[in-house]
């Protein structure tokens, strides 16, 4: 059973939050990876890194990456960013209040004068698959504040093509370094304490070997692009 309370302020944001995803055919999300989290709907993220420690946090984002795409970001749009015709979720709360209601519309669904705005995804695709997208959606990072390093990290993405062709003269040390410096800086709408962007996502793969180099340029390559 769902526990979630029902209260005038949560009302008032599921008005305010009235999503639009039509009819959609839900995916199955592969979990294996994932601890179990039991049976009974939980109504806090069991995936944070403080709960499970940073690498079932990450997975818990590439698997959620993963059912994001396929089931939500036709309506709420790629890395979470709303055209405006769904809410945009990276505002939602990482946080108790923030995850009960999540969890209530992904367990539910949502409907509107008879008219379905939100299948319920609960039944079909599980708790792991509902806390491990929940996971990814509270990690997206401020876009603006990504946008203001853009710069640097397309000189930095050209730079690790070229020691990806010629590592000659590389200084990996430096550029994770730089990379991770860059990724504190940035910062999350949800106020979770760590934004999964793609400046903390080519840190972790910059290893001074040509084919991390290569992965680190697709890396920001494909960020920058998707951000734009």
């Amino acid at each position: 059973m769902l526990k979630v309370g029902t209260t005038t302020g949560a009302l008032v944001c599921a008005a305010s939050l009235a999503l639009a995803h039509g009819d959609v055919a839900p995916q199955p999300v592969n979990t294996d990876a994932l601890p179990d989290v039991g049976e009974e709907w939980l109504i806090e993220n069991p995936y944070r890194a403080e709960a499970v420690g940073e690498e079932v946090w990450q997975t818990a984002i590439t698997i959620g990456a993963s059912g994001y795409n396929q089931n939500c970001a036709r309506c709420h749009g790629l890395e979470v960013i709303s055209g405006g015709l769904a809410p945009d979720l990276r505002f939602l709360e990482a946080e108790e209040y923030g995850d009960e209601w999540y969890m209530e519309r992904f367990v539910e669904g949502y409907t509107q004068n008879g008219i379905t705005k939100m299948p319920a995804f609960g039944d079909l695709l599980g708790q792991k698959a509902a806390w491990a997208i929940r996971t990814y959606i509270e990690t997206r990072p401020d876009q603006d504040m990504v946008d203001e390093r853009a710069d640097e990290l397309k000189e930095m993405r050209d730079q690790f093509a070229a020691w990806a062709e010629d590592p000659a003269g590389a200084d990996p040390d430096a550029a994770k370094a730089r990379l991770s410096e860059i990724a504190s800086e940035i910062e999350t709408l949800s106020g979770a304490p760590v934004a999964d962007s793609i400046a903390l996502r080519a840190s972790k793969v910059v290893d001074g070997t040509p084919a991390a180099y290569k992965r680190a340029a697709e890396i920001l390559t494909i960020g920058l692009s998707a951000a734009h």
